[in-house]
């Protein structure tokens, strides 16, 4: 998978590899093909969970670097039922300026039946990262767009840092047509065995005028290089 953008994909496969952070510190791109299959116990992204209730979710992904810096790639994910899936494209550029690591891209969040327990049925934003040695930041600009409707914004910023195999993270969304929601982002990914890896989360995610959530996420992934 990309190391590049805070991607539903980098959230729920990347930080079952170690680098658990929804605002990831992008990588040296290396050409090829890889895919990854992974499983959660419960599905949240940035702080919001995607799923009516809490419940497990399976994921798969397909991605292609080129040496340039260049990628592009897809990935899907089980939700509440067969009738309804989530299935993301992306692609942008990622690479090292002056000791400081960018992205840019973009990124398309669709569902065959729609998102949750409301009217969304894509989301679609522009997406930024930088990262200094063990700290980095993301910035995404995005509409939703909503069924029978017209679309609205939404942003999401961040800041995370890692340390001995941990990624703390704070992130704050904001959107036109729901309230703030903030988030503390805790995560240890570790390697079960050769291209398995796991990761311990917790999130815990404040929502103007809501009571708290708290969530403890179990993960486990597997990486396959193809060319």
């Amino acid at each position: 998978m990309k190391k590049t953008f805070p991607l539903k994909s980098l959230a729920l496969s990347l930080a079952v590899a170690g680098a658990a952070s929804v605002s990831m510190v992008p990588a040296a791109a290396q050409a090829g093909v890889s895919a990854n299959a992974g499983l959660v116990s419960t599905y949240v992204f940035r702080g919001v969970l995607q799923t009516a209730t809490e419940k497990a979710t399976a994921s798969a992904g397909l991605d292609y670097e080129h040496d340039s810096g260049f990628y592009v790639g897809t990935w899907a994910s089980s939700l509440d039922d067969s009738s309804n899936l989530e299935y993301d494209l992306y692609g942008g550029w990622s690479g090292t300026v002056s000791d400081i690591d960018l992205g840019l891209g973009a990124t398309g969040y669709y569902y065959t039946g729609k998102f949750g327990t409301g009217d969304a049925e894509k989301f679609e934003e522009f997406n930024f990262s930088a990262g200094y040695g063990p700290i980095s930041i993301a910035y995404d600009n995005g509409t939703t767009g909503i069924k029978g409707g017209s679309d609205t914004w939404y942003t999401h910023k961040a800041i995370s840092g890692t340390y001995a195999g941990f990624t703390g993270t704070y992130g704050l969304n904001e959107a036109e047509a729901s309230k703030d929601i903030t988030y503390v982002q805790l995560d240890y990914g570790f390697e079960i065995a050769k291209s398995f890896d796991g990761t311990v989360s917790y999130i815990k995610s404040m929502e103007d005028g809501s009571d708290d959530a708290d969530y403890l996420i179990l993960g486990v992934t597997k990486s396959f290089d193809i060319m």
